[in-house]
């Protein structure tokens, strides 16, 4: 064989062997890039735990906190769901013997806003998962309110100005001229008293939807007690 085609074949095996170690070169770099490349994975029970972490602290800043049993908010709505009852009462008791139109429209107005706002009130404690009737005796809630109707810190002997079970029986019995002055004679006293505790709900609860209701009460049964003491002095 010719000295040149000794010549071809080292050349072309030396290019063989040089590309064969190139390749044995890139192997590692190759498995390098390809570890570099894999997606770290974090345990499923790290990620279980991460979630429900999640969803409790998420469930503590933004779940809405409902007004305890024993709460101004709900001694208010109770107390006062019952105060206003006896009011509608009244007005609907007397509501057929008035002959002043005035008068009339005046104690129906009450019958029908009391009324509505013992719905809303009641609507309040069912939304807060509480009863109607709660475990402590009534006012309990206005103890921690300055209310003039004993020492501080004590809790009223009686509802202000709820009327007695004899006084309701002499408006049952009055007609004309009579019932609208016993009418008038009980009422004042009585939007006094929801005053005094519609004041104590503005200072002592926390929700601002029952201390803005508490607000307006006091602005109109003031406004309905001035109303009254005009009417009642016509007629004296």
């Amino acid at each position: 064989m010719p000295p040149d085609s000794y010549e071809g074949e080292a050349d072309v095996t030396a290019d063989a062997s040089e590309e064969h170690d190139s390749h044995e070169d890139e192997e590692p770099e190759k498995s390098e890039r390809t570890e570099r490349s894999k997606p770290r994975t974090v345990p499923l029970v790290v990620v279980v735990v991460l979630v429900v972490a999640a969803a409790l602290l998420g469930y503590l800043v933004g779940s809405p906190k409902n007004p305890l049993d024993n709460s101004a908010d709900a001694g208010f709505a109770r107390d006062m769901s019952v105060h206003h009852d006896q009011a509608v009462d009244m007005a609907m008791e007397v509501l057929p013997k008035i002959e002043d139109p005035g008068l009339r429209t005046v104690a129906y107005d009450m019958a029908r806003t009391q009324q509505a706002q013992i719905g809303m009130m009641r609507g309040w404690l069912t939304q807060w998962d509480l009863p109607v009737r709660g475990g402590e005796p009534q006012m309990t809630w206005m103890a921690a309110h300055d209310h003039g109707l004993g020492p501080e810190g004590s809790v009223p002997e009686t509802m202000p100005g709820y009327a007695t079970e004899e006084q309701l029986d002499d408006l049952a019995d009055a007609s004309g001229v009579e019932a609208e002055i016993l009418f008038l004679e009980l009422m004042i006293p009585h939007h006094e008293g929801g005053v005094e505790m519609a004041e104590a709900a503005v200072a002592l609860a926390s929700e601002p939807y029952v201390v803005q209701l508490a607000e307006g009460m006091v602005v109109s049964q003031q406004s309905e007690i001035d109303m009254m003491e005009s009417m009642l002095d016509e007629r004296r």
